[in-house]
């Protein structure tokens, strides 16, 4: 295929595949599309170590690294903040609460030398953070990662510069053509057009209406993302104007993929109506599997969950705990465990490897392509 796409990171599909498992990343890579490594939870020796494997898997193949730098959070105005800090922000009874449901869920404790944080602050600095992300983009940039994306919210001035600095592209997911726009003004190469279908943080706007928008809206190249993971979305998205596709949640039900066995099985068994927006891992809204964890958070006669980076600050340990005892059959941890996921989860229900994915989405593209195609004919 030729679109803008594929010739600005040269590969042969304009498909490009974001997870946090460096196995799909590469995978996806040597299938002829473009991985993109979500690091946002990796230490730095661990985002090292993924990199250096990830280079040596697929050699000269382009690849990519995907951070969260929002422009807004706690702590945001001094450029980060102190795990001393942010354990302060946290009130008693949302701690009281959170406390209620693991004991409730009979979420057993962990053991004494189990120091997993989960998505918790750190010598590394808050997750969600510039603190967080400012050493992952320096270990990016040291390797050969070609594309830099930023998750949520406009990339931060000084990543832009050094991106352009070091030759890089950089890309950033939008939710409305007004944020599209101001991507491009502030020199963003690549725009991913996500739709409210998607998995993770995401806006309101479906994918139907939102890829043309910021089509029209800006002269850079778009992806579509949300709500994509056969070849006949790859053939809407690409009719709606978009030049490749931005796809997560198919990726996480591969037989490479690193995802918590249990909610593997959940996603496998899930309808397209079995998840909501909620703020009740990240502190902003994201797109997950509705559990047991979503409906006590978003009840709303209970504690409403606290913004960005405070609630991953507040659930990090827990989220560990939980996760850890999930995999007994019938427990009140099965019932909690959860991860985020799009709407393209009802079409997740048989695992196979991503490269696999790859090949039956081209496929299908390719006939979509002709179906249409033929209705042309006279």
């Amino acid at each position: 295929m030729q679109t803008r796409i594929t010739e600005l990171f040269g590969i042969d599909v304009p498909i490009l595949a974001f997870s946090h498992c460096r196995d799909v990343v590469a995978a996806v890579c040597k299938a002829g599309g473009m991985g993109v490594l979500g690091a946002v939870a990796h230490t730095p020796e661990q985002l090292e170590i993924d990199l250096d494997w990830i280079e040596d898997e697929i050699g000269d193949r382009p690849y990519g690294v995907d951070l969260i730098i929002p422009a807004k959070y706690a702590g945001s105005e001094e450029g980060g903040i102190t795990p001393e800090k942010l354990e302060a922000l946290i009130p008693p009874g949302h701690r009281e609460f959170l406390q209620d449901i693991l004991d409730r869920y009979e979420v057993p404790e962990l053991p004494d030398d189990d120091a997993s944080g989960g998505y918790s602050s750190s010598a590394n600095g808050a997750i969600f953070s510039n603190d967080r992300a400012e050493p992952q983009l320096d270990i990016a940039l040291a390797h050969r990662a070609v594309f830099i994306v930023n998750a949520l919210g406009p990339p931060p001035e000084h990543m832009i510069k050094r991106c352009k600095e070091e030759g890089r592209l950089i890309g950033a997911l939008a939710g409305k053509a007004q944020h599209a726009q101001r991507h491009q003004l502030a020199g963003v190469d690549v725009i991913i057009a996500q739709g409210t279908e998607a998995g993770g943080h995401t806006g309101e706007i479906a994918s139907m209406v939102l890829i043309p928008e910021i089509v029209d809206a800006v002269d850079v190249p778009v992806l579509g993302a949300g709500g994509i993971g056969r070849g006949r979305q790859m053939a809407a998205a690409m009719a709606l104007g978009a030049e490749g596709v931005w796809c997560g949640s198919v990726w996480l039900t591969t037989e490479e993929a690193e995802t918590h066995p249990v909610v593997k099985e959940k996603f496998l068994a899930a309808s397209s109506s079995d998840t909501v927006r909620s703020r009740s891992i990240t502190g902003k809204p994201a797109r997950q599997l509705k559990t047991a964890w979503t409906e006590e958070w978003d009840n709303p006669d209970t504690p409403m969950p606290l913004g960005m980076p405070i609630q991953p600050a507040l659930i990090a340990k827990a989220q560990v705990r939980i996760n850890r005892a999930a995999h007994q059959k019938g427990s009140g941890a099965e019932q909690l465990a959860n991860y985020f996921v799009g709407q393209i989860v009802g079409d997740m229900n048989k695992s196979k490897p991503a490269a696999q994915v790859v090949y039956d989405m081209m496929e299908e593209f390719i006939e979509a392509t002709e179906s249409l195609a033929k209705q042309l004919e006279v």
